[in-house]
């Protein structure tokens, strides 16, 4: 199986329908493809499968579209029925996932250590998420700060992208860590604009690339 581009990781958007009164998950991610962010990931655990297929299916046509890549959070059903990305926790079994998944599309695991990382790289992951701040969004993360994404980064081959507490102001640092890639809810999500918002974001991701080269 062919290694994922880092450079397909760089501005990662997680959708969230609770964020502001009337904004749903697909308001979020089409400004975010218009924005030009690589990676749109919808998560809707508030949803069932049904609810959420036809949602998955509108978005994996967006993204074909465009560039941008086109992730389900955790609804592994939803993900094999569309025939778009996954992303699943340490909970979800990833080599059950990677084989309900194919070969094909692409498969991010949740990670907070070395050992986790190793784990999930053998069972068939294209890249890893790891918490690095806390985030209201998702309290139950355990964040594990700059020093354990680098831990983590140092441990695998594959991509690391870092969440958690992360905007426009701080991304650099995540990537200065060795973060393939930054990924966001509420600074995309919650934002006045949601497109002006990822653009910011690509600008800062492109512009770190550009400097560090």
């Amino acid at each position: 199986m062919a290694r994922l581009d880092p450079h397909a990781l760089g501005v990662y958007v997680v959708t969230s329908s609770m964020l502001v009164p009337g904004r749903a998950h697909l308001d979020v991610a089409f400004a975010a493809i218009r924005g030009g962010a690589d990676v749109v990931q919808l998560r809707a655990p508030e949803l069932s499968d049904d609810g959420l297929t036809p949602l998955a299916r509108d978005l994996s046509r967006a993204c074909v579209g465009s560039t941008a890549l086109c992730i389900v959070n955790d609804r592994m059903a939803v993900a094999v029925e569309v025939g778009c990305g996954a992303h699943v926790g340490q909970a979800d079994g990833v080599e059950e996932a990677r084989s309900r998944l194919g070969p094909g599309p692409i498969l991010g695991v949740s990670v907070s250590d070395r050992e986790q990382a190793r784990a999930a790289e053998a069972a068939g992951a294209d890249y890893l998420g790891v918490t690095v701040w806390t985030t209201p969004t998702k309290p139950e993360a355990v964040p594990v700060g700059l020093e354990g994404l680098r831990s983590v980064v140092g441990s695998t081959a594959l991509p690391v992208v870092g969440i958690g507490g992360i905007t426009a102001r701080n991304a650099t640092q995540v990537l200065a860590a060795g973060a393939a890639g930054v990924a966001v809810v509420s600074a995309v999500g919650a934002a006045p604009d949601p497109e002006a918002a990822t653009r910011e974001l690509v600008e800062v991701v492109r512009g770190w690339r550009t400097r560090t080269r």
